[in-house]
């Protein structure tokens, strides 16, 4: 099995014996004496969603006036609540949205790279993306040699969609030629 370096390099941070000064979201603190297995480490997971989610009876982290509400939507081209309840409700998942989002924000990321791209990096996922001879063969067969060093070229083949051979007049009640023709009534005051 083959790890991506986000999940490499959270491994190294949780075997590493200097991990008590490395903040993370897990609920269980780390003792230095007994550095944690890899399948330790992987067997259950260190946060959820639902502990991020805060509580409906806990005060709220930051609190949105209904000023501040209003002055979001209006830069977002949203309509304005029409009620005092419609209003509490947006406020009260505003307040969600943000503490989740400073929780994530608090998480420490120092020693982990950037995401570049979101692939499948096992090794049927290689396998799928990688481009051999033999998924080229039907392009390269269409080339011929040509000139003095034998410099491949492309046999230009034409190819003729079947959208393009439809009849778009078909359905025309009058034509003129390769045009269709639309009678309208004469506009009043212009010329007959």
């Amino acid at each position: 099995m083959s790890l991506c370096k986000g999940c490499r390099a959270t491994l190294r941070l949780t075997i590493r014996h200097d991990l008590p000064s490395v903040r993370t979201l897990s609920s269980t603190p780390y003792r230095a004496s007994s550095p944690p297995s890899i399948r330790d480490a992987f067997s259950k997971p260190s946060w959820s969603v639902r502990s991020l989610l805060s509580p409906d009876d806990a005060p709220p982290a930051e609190s949105i006036t209904p000023q501040q509400l209003h002055h979001l939507l209006r830069l977002s081209a949203l309509p304005l609540p029409k009620t005092k309840a419609e209003e509490d409700s947006m406020m009260a998942t505003l307040q969600s949205q943000l503490r989740f989002v400073r929780t994530v924000q608090r998480v420490d990321t120092r020693h982990v790279e950037p995401l570049r791209a979101i692939r499948d990096e096992t090794e049927q996922g290689l396998r799928e993306i990688t481009v051999g001879l033999d998924d080229l063969r039907g392009v390269l067969d269409k080339e011929t040699r040509a000139g003095h060093y034998q410099r491949p070229r492309r046999v230009k083949e034409r190819i003729e969609p079947e959208e393009e051979k439809w009849d778009a007049l078909a359905t025309a009640s009058r034509k003129a030629g390769k045009y269709f023709v639309v009678e309208s009534a004469p506009r009043p005051g212009g010329d007959a």
